[in-house]
């Protein structure tokens, strides 16, 4: 798959996820059930109608591009991946959603050579969608209303370092004792507690400085977010300062820290 190819597919990535944003909000207003999986993680059928919708419109576009989903890893119909594929988390957030919290989100990544390239993100509850085309620097904002319908596009940058100090971003169901000890060497002048991708995309609009993660994700937790971040100007890096990669051994993320203009202090 060329290049050239890449703002037509971002735009099926866009669609798909507005679609299945829309499934899963119905779902989400009209009552669930919620199941354990073999980790005993939640699920609920907005993972499962939510997944369904995007390897179908997937296969639609980009056949021959093998799309590692969480549900379909959780049911062991894992692919063999290459240099590019796709990862899909259906319901990022599922513990938001069970929560009746409305801070989960739809993430669709196309990874390349092991780095996220092309990712959207969209929150069913309020509409939001973020989307980022990191080889050609560019990524927005816009609003998917009901019936997919999608609102003008704003286009969004990291911002530069607040001298008053860092808007830090963690998260709602996740934060560790480690993420503690690693803000105490910055200045913070504000903490945001949020849920799911979401994250990535605060700084990447430029609403937030750094987003550290010391705590287990999986890589279909954060290829989205980490492309419209990368596209937006900031960066993803895993312990040592080196950028976070895709495609490793069950597709499991190391730690890491996200950050916008600024350049942060390395994890160890």
């Amino acid at each position: 798959m060329s290049r050239e190819a890449d703002p037509a597919l971002l735009e099926s990535m866009i669609t798909a996820a507005a679609e299945a944003a829309e499934v899963t909000r119905r779902i989400y207003l009209s009552g669930f059930e919620v199941q354990r999986k073999a980790d005993r993680t939640p699920v609920t059928a907005a993972d499962h109608a939510s997944e369904a919708l995007i390897l179908e419109r997937l296969g639609q576009v980009a056949a021959e591009v093998p799309v590692v989903a969480e549900e379909e890893v959780a049911a062991g119909r894992i692919p063999l991946v290459g240099d590019e594929f796709f990862l899909v988390d259906p319901l990022d957030g599922t513990r938001e959603f069970v929560a009746r919290r409305g801070e989960f989100t739809v993430n669709i990544a196309l990874i390349r050579a092991g780095f996220p390239v092309l990712g959207v993100v969209c929150a069913p509850v309020d509409g939001a969608l973020f989307a980022g085309n990191v080889g050609l620097g560019q990524a927005f904002r816009t609003r998917v209303g009901e019936g997919g319908s999608i609102a003008e596009r704003t286009p969004i940058r990291v911002r530069a370092v607040p001298q008053h100090g860092l808007t830090v971003v963690s998260s709602r169901s996740h934060s560790t004792p480690q993420t503690d000890a690693y803000l105490t060497a910055y200045t913070v002048a504000e903490r945001v507690s949020v849920g799911s991708s979401l994250k990535f995309c605060l700084v990447a609009a430029g609403e937030a400085d750094l987003y550290p993660r010391l705590g287990p994700t999986m890589e279909w937790d954060t290829a989205a977010g980490h492309a419209v971040l990368e596209a937006a100007g900031g960066q993803v890096q895993a312990p040592g300062g080196v950028p976070l990669r895709y495609g490793k051994p069950g597709f499991r993320n190391s730690f890491f820290v996200a950050s916008g203009a600024l350049n942060p202090r390395s994890l160890p």
